[in-house]
């Protein structure tokens, strides 16, 4: 081995001759003798707000490991997307950790206060996010809590450049009740009066002070000390509805994922009460069921998963219960026994009408603000999040003195979690990582990721062509198969011919997802991290 080798080992560069190497985002440099070499992939990161990957990404670079980077993003969000991400909101994770080989998932969903009373004007949540990160970060993360809480710190307190990401949020109906709360307008308005537009400095001074709590002594006097004597004080003056037993008696839940084999692989989904990962594994075990549709044509994959969606959707309404508990045991709903029944009667040629099911599915007003990130670390080992509160912007009030956007209780039908609900593609005798994926976008999300993963890993489309491709959705009620603009008269035409009545919708679904088409860490150049087109997020890869 030449002595230009043995340094290039040594820096942990690896070198091949003669190819072309495109590993996920790795920099390609042309070494003496036509040799080319890769600097070292070191994990990625894919989210709805690019300012949070680019601090996730740092944190992959600097050593760290993805329950780091998860930990970045989230103390970032809570900054830079307070509409989807606040402190006052609450979320979901699934992680894969390569030493373990372990997949499980934590829940910190925010939940209903205890009592609400009559004089709450605008019921708020009880928060999940502090304290779930927090847990997620004890158990996976290698770095100092401190080091990363700080980095959300700063932004509040120095100011952040507002993303395109939270300026869409702002749209005019929301916007005008910010507009109402005084410390809304402190965030949310410019100096002309005018609500902030993309590129606006803002600064959020009680907010880092709460950061700084949270950074020095984690999240114990935002549960249970001063700090959460003044939250509550805060939230029954902006019209919400909190006690201090309400915080103390909140506890993030350590659940096993949901799991189906798939081919040599197991795929993870997340275990109620985000009952969208049942909804997702129910759609998957159809999609998969006689390679359904792996064999059909182009036109076919979207009736199919019209079809699988409708039928996961009309389930739903015999087993998701009002307060979004489970009817029935999740296990026995992926059964291949009850996702054979439910593709039984499928046909190619033909829509099911939804008045098939009893009962028949009704239209539900269903939450759809939330956002996603997906993490993967130099190990092989992941996390994927999504979080949400609940309504775009929460309540749409801030607690005075701390800077918290106050999330909306999860109250009946329209603002339950019931979308979120990432997945984790693992070979578990390999231990390698295949794919992560988390989705936002309300009823759709679950088909959104679902259009992805069975383009990408059924038909081994590229990652970027699976999230770009065009999408349908039904969602059970009303009896409507949705579609995207950009679907081609053809299949319009296809799915209208086979009893679809159609309607487009803008937009269906936002997806961040990771596939390692050759299996993360063996083969790191098979891997792609994506973000959807249709928002306005980033996909980074770290690098050494």
């Amino acid at each position: 081995m030449s002595m230009l080798n043995r340094k290039l080992r040594l820096l942990g560069i690896v070198f091949v001759v003669g190819l072309s190497i495109a590993a996920c985002g790795s920099t390609v440099t042309t070494g003496p003798d036509s040799e080319r070499f890769v600097q070292d992939f070191v994990g990625g990161v894919a989210a709805d707000e690019p300012r949070a990957v680019l601090e996730g990404q740092k944190v992959l670079s600097a050593g760290g490991n993805a329950a780091d980077a998860a930990t970045a993003i989230y103390f970032t969000l809570a900054v830079t997307l307070p509409s989807k991400a606040s402190l006052g909101g609450g979320g979901v994770c699934m992680v894969f950790d390569k030493k373990t080989k372990k997949v499980e998932t934590i829940d910190f969903l925010s939940r209903v206060p205890a009592d609400i009373t009559t004089t709450a004007s605008r019921p708020s949540a009880v928060p999940g996010n502090p304290l779930g990160i927090f847990a997620l970060h004890a158990r996976y993360g290698s770095f100092k809590w401190a080091r990363l809480v700080a980095i959300g710190e700063r932004m509040a307190r120095f100011g952040v450049k507002a993303s395109r990401s939270l300026v869409n949020d702002l749209t005019p109906n929301v916007s005008g009740a910010l507009i109402e709360d005084a410390q809304s307008r402190e965030v949310f308005l410019g100096e002309n009066g005018k609500v902030i537009g993309e590129g606006y400095s803002m600064r959020q001074a009680d907010l880092a002070t709460t950061l700084s709590n949270l950074r020095q002594g984690g999240p114990t006097d935002f549960y249970q000390g001063n700090l959460a004597r003044l939250f509550v004080k805060s939230v029954r003056r902006a019209g919400g509805s909190l006690s201090l037993n309400d915080l103390r008696a909140f506890k993030p839940k350590w659940r096993k994922s949901l799991s189906k084999k798939f081919g040599m692989h197991e795929i993870n989904f997340m275990p109620p009460p985000a009952s969208g990962g049942l909804v997702a594994a129910q759609m998957f075990g159809m999609l998969i069921s006689a390679d359904l549709f792996s064999s059909a044509s182009a036109d076919e994959r979207y009736h199919v998963l019209a079809e699988t969606a409708l039928r996961s959707y009309g389930d739903r309404e015999r087993w998701l219960r009002d307060d979004f508990s489970i009817a029935n045991a999740p296990r026995s709903l992926i059964s291949n026994l009850h996702l054979n029944k439910l593709i039984s009667n499928y046909q190619a040629n033909h829509h099911l009408p939804p008045n098939a099911f009893n009962p028949a599915p009704k239209p539900r007003s269903e939450n759809s603000s939330a956002t996603s990130f997906v993490v993967v670390d130099r190990d092989g080992s992941a996390v994927a999040c999504s979080h949400t509160m609940n309504n775009d912007f929460g309540t749409g009030r801030i607690a005075k003195g701390t800077g918290i956007m106050l999330a909306a209780a999860p109250i009946g039908w329209g603002k339950g979690p019931t979308a979120l609900g990432p997945v984790i593609v693992r070979n578990k005798n390999s231990n390698n990582l295949f794919f992560v994926g988390a989705a936002s976008g309300g009823i759709a999300a679950p088909t959104a990721l679902m259009n992805v993963l069975a383009r990408s890993m059924m038909v081994n489309e590229k990652l970027g062509q699976a999230i770009s491709a065009t999408r349908v959705h039904h969602g059970g009620a009303p009896d409507i198969t949705f579609y995207e603009p950009s679907m081609a008269e053809t299949t319009k035409l296809f799915l209208s011919q086979r009893g679809h009545k159609i309607s487009p919708a803008p937009i269906l679904g936002l997806v961040n997802a990771v596939y390692c088409s050759g299996g993360f860490p063996r083969d790191p150049g098979s891997c792609v991290i994506k973000t959807d087109p249709r928002g306005s997020g980033l996909a980074s890869n770290a690098r050494e």
